[in-house]
């Protein structure tokens, strides 16, 4: 359920080469991500993390304060959907330069949707595993998770707001850019 130090170290470039200030983590698990992002920050960058486990979330906070991060990061324990909606709301649509997104995936389609909202033109939304273990190209698995992530790799391919890459790093990463 984490990503891999080859997916945390590229995510970090993409953050620095997008000269990123705010971003956005839905899905934190034990903080990896959030880590690697946060280390690719400048100084004044901030994370808004949202997940909904406690427990993990605080072996996320071990290991963000001993990297030195913990200060970039501001976690938010509720469900992400409320969290990305009280940030639309608080007008700050088109105010970040990156999303990551690797939560349930049942709800992918919706957060691409509100980061999408909430990520400025040039900013870059990312989204875990796309391949999901390959279960994506076998029409004959049919669960509701592998059905949402087929059908948001559709809905993205044909998308027109945005610029897009699939890398065959990890489980799959999808890279848009907004346009």
């Amino acid at each position: 359920m984490q990503i891999s130090p080859e997916q945390g170290q590229f995510m970090q470039f993409i953050v620095k080469m997008v000269g990123a200030k705010y971003t956005i983590e839905i899905g934190v698990y034990t903080g990896y991500s959030a880590l690697s992002v946060a280390l690719g920050l400048p100084e004044d960058g901030r994370i808004i993390a949202c997940d909904i486990n406690r427990e993990w979330t605080d072996i996320a906070r071990e290991y963000w304060k001993k990297a030195g991060v913990n200060d970039k990061i501001d976690l938010q324990i509720a469900p992400a959907l409320d969290t990305l909606t009280e940030l639309e709301n608080d007008g700050r649509k088109n105010q970040f330069d990156f999303a990551f997104i690797d939560a349930d995936k049942v709800n992918y389609d919706i957060y691409y949707e509100k980061c999408l909202n909430l990520v400025r033109p040039g900013g870059v939304v990312a989204i875990d595993n796309v391949l999901w273990s390959g279960a994506v190209a076998d029409l004959s698995i049919t669960d509701e998770s592998t059905n949402t992530i087929r059908s948001l790799n559709e809905k993205l391919h044909n998308d027109r707001r945005i610029d897009l890459s699939m890398v065959p790093i990890g489980d799959g990463l999808t890279l848009a850019r907004k346009r």
